[in-house]
C-alpha cells in the first residue's frame, strides 16, 4: 500500500471495518445507514463498507483481505460482539469483590490479546486508522449502569491498544449519548449513524501521515 493519505479537503477513500455499528442497514428501516451518511458527509470521497453484521474481532483480518487498493483511511468498530460473549460472567456469584475483579480481568486479558493482534494487522497496512470504543447502550435502559461499568474493561483495552499503536480513537460512548441514537440496545439508529458518520468525517479530514493520535468525541474537528 503506497498511496499517500490526502490532507484537508482532497478526496480520499475511507474503509469501514468491523461489525453492525457500521453494517447497520438492517436496523434503520430503509433510512440511510452509516456508510451512506458518511458518503453524504464526505462529498467527493469514496467510502467502502467491509464491516459485517455479527463479526467479532478476529473477523477484521478477513475483512482486510478485501481492502481496496486506493484506500486512504481505515476505521474499525469491533469488539461489542466479543464483549457480549462474556455476558455470562454477570451471572456469576463470586464470594468477594476481589474474586469478581479477577474473573473480569481474565476476560479483559483475552479480549486485549485478540484486539492487539487485530490492530497490528490494521496498523501494518500503513494508512491513517481510527478505532471506535464500544458504546454504553441506551441511557434509559434498565441494565445500562451494569453494562456501562462492565464495558469499561473492554474499552480500556481498546484505548490502550490504539494509543500504543499510534492510532486515533472515535469515542462512541460520548457520540451516541441519547436514547434516539439507538435502533435497539446494540445497533445505531439513523440518528446515531449520522453522529458516527460526522465523527468519522472529522477524523478523515484531520488525519494524515504525520498526524498525532487523537480522540474524536463529537462531530467537530479536533485541534491540530
Amino acid at each position: 500500500m503506497e498511496e499517500v493519505a490526502p490532507e484537508g479537503n482532497v478526496p480520499g477513500h475511507v474503509v469501514l471495518l468491523g461489525d453492525s455499528i457500521f453494517d447497520n442497514a438492517a436496523y434503520v428501516g430503509g433510512s440511510p445507514d452509516v456508510v451512506s451518511q458518511l458518503r453524504h458527509e464526505l462529498g467527493g470521497w469514496q467510502c467502502s463498507l467491509l464491516a459485517v453484521d455479527g463479526d467479532v474481532i478476529a473477523g477484521v483480518q478477513r475483512q482486510l483481505g478485501a481492502l481496496p487498493q486506493n484506500a486512504t483511511h481505515l476505521v474499525v468498530s469491533v469488539g461489542g460482539n466479543d464483549a457480549l460473549g462474556y455476558g455470562s460472567l454477570l451471572q456469576e456469584r463470586p464470594e468477594t469483590v476481589a474474586h469478581a475483579l479477577l474473573l473480569l480481568a481474565a476476560a479483559q486479558r483475552r479480549f486485549a490479546e485478540e484486539y492487539y493482534a487485530m490492530l497490528d494487522a490494521v496498523t501494518a497496512i500503513g494508512l491513517p486508522a481510527a478505532v471506535c470504543t464500544i458504546y454504553d447502550t441506551p441511557p434509559s435502559g434498565p441494565q445500562q449502569p451494569v453494562v456501562k461499568a462492565a464495558l469499561c474493561l473492554f474499552n480500556d483495552a481498546i484505548t490502550r491498544a490504539a494509543f500504543t499503536r499510534g492510532q486515533a480513537v472515535v469515542d462512541l460512548r460520548l457520540i451516541c449519548s441519547e436514547d434516539g441514537d439507538y435502533a435497539n440496545p446494540i445497533e445505531p439508529s439513523e440518528q446515531g449513524g449520522r453522529k458516527i458518520a460526522q465523527a468519522i468525517a472529522a477524523f478523515a479530514r484531520t488525519s494524515g501521515p504525520s498526524a498525532w493520535p487523537f480522540v474524536v468525541a463529537n462531530a467537530k474537528l479536533p485541534p491540530r
